[in-house]
């Protein structure tokens, strides 16, 4: 049995299947999606519900599913233009919802409300109860600590069940900096594109420091990437432009 690892999809579907067929997964193995499949691309609901569907997948929260849901719950008596330009009376929704539009929303907004409703209740239920803020695997001795954006607000000493969901999907992880004293302890994360990290800034897995960044911008024009946590293999699939 196998952990791949994959982040960042944001709605590159076709990059998506193929890296899949790259892998070649077997049913033994586990896929780890680092969250943020939806937005930016133009197939955001396509992959989500292709992960849905998938029972040897674990998808983990980003902060693009928060904005989502923060967005959409109290729209769904019906999701219209009428109610969509209802939300200037309601400022906190107002602004939750023009944060998810400015962050590329738009598509994914566009085909949730083309389904039916209780595919958009389906897809709403998966994402509350289904998704956790992170994951842990251990193998070979060592401990990987899986979130979409790191652990921000810090501390070695602080228990996993102590930080908060947004301390998982919100801000930029230290990419310099050694979290956890010990060699055996690994960070592993999405969120922040490779090129914006890595000196030669090529779309290529970051693994320094005991951080595992898998985030290789594809929507942007780099590459989607899978990472094994057994073997320490990576598979690319550049962007279909």
């Amino acid at each position: 049995m196998k952990h791949y690892i994959i982040a960042d999809i944001h709605g590159c579907y076709t990059e998506y299947k193929l890296l899949l067929e790259k892998i070649n997964l077997s049913s033994e193995d586990t896929v780890i999606i680092l969250g943020d499949c939806i937005d930016r691309g133009s197939e955001p609901i396509k992959v989500l519900k292709d992960i849905m569907n998938r029972p040897n997948f674990i998808h983990i929260l980003g902060n693009h599913e928060i904005m989502m849901m923060t967005a959409l719950h109290p729209l769904m008596q019906e999701i219209t233009n009428e109610s969509v330009h209802s939300l200037e009376g309601n400022d906190d929704l107002y602004f939750a919802f023009g944060d998810w539009m400015n962050n590329g929303g738009e598509t994914t907004l566009q085909q949730f409300s083309s389904l039916e409703k209780r595919e958009q209740e389906d897809i709403l239920c998966y994402l509350e109860e289904e998704c956790p803020a992170y994951e842990t695997i251990e193998n070979n001795g060592n401990l990987y600590i899986l979130t979409h954006a790191g652990l921000n607000n810090f501390s070695a000493d602080k228990e996993l069940e102590e930080y908060a969901v947004g301390d998982f999907v919100w801000g930029r992880t230290d990419y310099e900096r050694q979290y956890f004293p010990s060699e055996k302890i690994f960070l592993v994360t999405g969120h922040t594109p490779v090129q914006y990290i890595r000196k030669d800034k090529q779309p290529i897995v970051y693994t320094e420091n005991n951080h595992i960044v898998i985030d290789c911008g594809c929507v942007f024009g780099g590459r989607l990437a899978a990472y094994c946590i057994e073997t320490g293999n990576t598979f690319y699939v550049s962007r279909f432009k």
